[in-house]
């Protein structure tokens, strides 16, 4: 009490200067901290001792939280969670090099073309006038588009080697993510190889000669009805059906030769199948992106890759999450999504994907690749790409 009545005649200067002493004082001890660590790393190496000792975290954890008392206890127990975290990768790093993950990741850049190929067979979900294919045109200026069924069969056309190439859509800015794709990730193997956000307009088409008022029934896309909530909700007396994609809804207008019906699509649609656009742009949000991705069966890095995509499965204990994250923070890398999704037959536990920016050139994406890899219970790299707006 003495000492917090004291502090009301210090100024908040005299205040910080304190801290920044402490400060010193502290990234001192750390740095000395790390440097025994070494020391520690070395005896294990010599020995063939695991990095990780549990039974001596927990112990420390106990003594420390006890040390810091009531009051900062969990605060202690917080930085020195993290501080052990740091202090394994270290060891692990000095102990074993770079993974194998992060040299094959090498070996992969080194065979990769340095050009991204201009032409290839891909396949996509849908039908012509799909944006999946939209996109792939953006991706590739001449590709051979094969059409599949459903967002499952694009990825067996590209593991099977039907295709070399798919292009899925795995998110919208307004809608969010695309969460039939990060399921199917599990199921399959296959490589992130490039990235494209496209603009997408959606549009109300009927068979010319239809005016608003004649519509009963819209059909569409779920993305695409969901991205048009607001128009939709102007007009209740209006069904609203979800069919395969967009391409799809609009196709179905064109042959059915029916007033009564419309379709929530694209401007490239009303060309394709002569249909008139009677509203234009009804999205909810202007600025509305969907997120391509591009995948291969074997891996391929490009010149200019800064995007990676990871998925990882953390321990089911307090803080494991906080662990990893606390990696691209020490770092400096910027995490740009995390999409959690649950583990089939593992109740209330989950895995998580992550997009994060860092150029395949950076030191510190070995670095990262290497520690993350080391603290999971399972971990995939799904890529390293670059990605384009449109």
């Amino acid at each position: 009490m003495e000492v917090k009545e004291e502090q009301k005649d210090i100024s908040i200067e005299e205040l910080r200067g304190k801290i920044d002493e402490i400060d010193r004082q502290l990234v001192d001890l750390f740095c000395k901290r790390m440097e025994v660590a070494a020391g520690v790393a070395e005896y294990k190496r010599q020995r063939g001792l695991p990095v990780l000792d549990s039974n001596r975290e927990r112990q420390l954890l106990t003594k420390i939280s006890a040390l810091a008392g009531e009051e900062f206890g969990g605060y202690a127990k917080v930085l020195y969670t993290n501080m052990f975290s740091l202090s394994r990768s270290y060891q692990q790093g000095l102990i074993n090099g770079q993974s194998p993950l992060c040299q094959s990741i090498k070996e992969t850049i080194e065979a990769t073309p340095k050009l991204f190929p201009e032409t290839a067979k891909v396949a996509c979900q849908g039908i012509e006038g799909a944006y999946s294919q939209i996109a792939t045109q953006k991706i590739f200026d001449l590709p051979e588009i094969s059409y599949y069924r459903s967002f499952a069969d694009v990825f067996d056309a590209v593991e099977k080697g039907e295709c070399r190439y798919g292009v899925l859509p795995i998110e919208n800015s307004t809608a969010g993510s695309v969460t039939k794709i990060f399921d199917l990730i599990l199921t399959h193997k296959f490589h992130i190889v490039k990235s494209y956000r496209l603009k997408v307009d959606h549009n109300l088409l009927v068979l010319p000669g239809t005016a608003i008022e004649d519509i009963t029934d819209i059909y569409s896309h779920e993305q695409a009805i969901n991205q048009c909530a607001g128009f939709l909700k102007n007009h209740p007396d209006i069904k609203v059906h979800v069919c395969a994609n967009t391409a799809v809804a609009a196709k179905m207008v064109a042959e059915s030769g029916k007033k009564e019906i419309a379709a929530l699509s694209s401007r490239d649609c009303a060309l394709l199948y002569g249909l008139k656009n009677i509203a234009a742009s009804v999205q909810d949000m202007g600025n509305n992106y969907t997120r391509f991705i591009c995948i291969s069966k074997d891996p391929e890095i490009y010149p200019g890759a800064d995007k990676t995509t990871i998925m990882a499965v953390t321990a089911n204990t307090p803080g494991a999450l906080f662990n990893l994250l606390s990696h691209f923070f020490a770092h400096g890398i910027n995490l740009t999504k995390l999409e959690s999704r649950p583990i089939p037959d593992r109740d209330f536990e989950f895995m998580f994907y992550f997009d994060i920016d860092v150029s395949i050139y950076s030191p510190k994406y070995y670095t990262v690749i290497s520690e993350l890899e080391k603290i999971c219970e399972d971990f995939r790299f799904l890529g390293s790409y670059s990605e384009n707006v449109g």
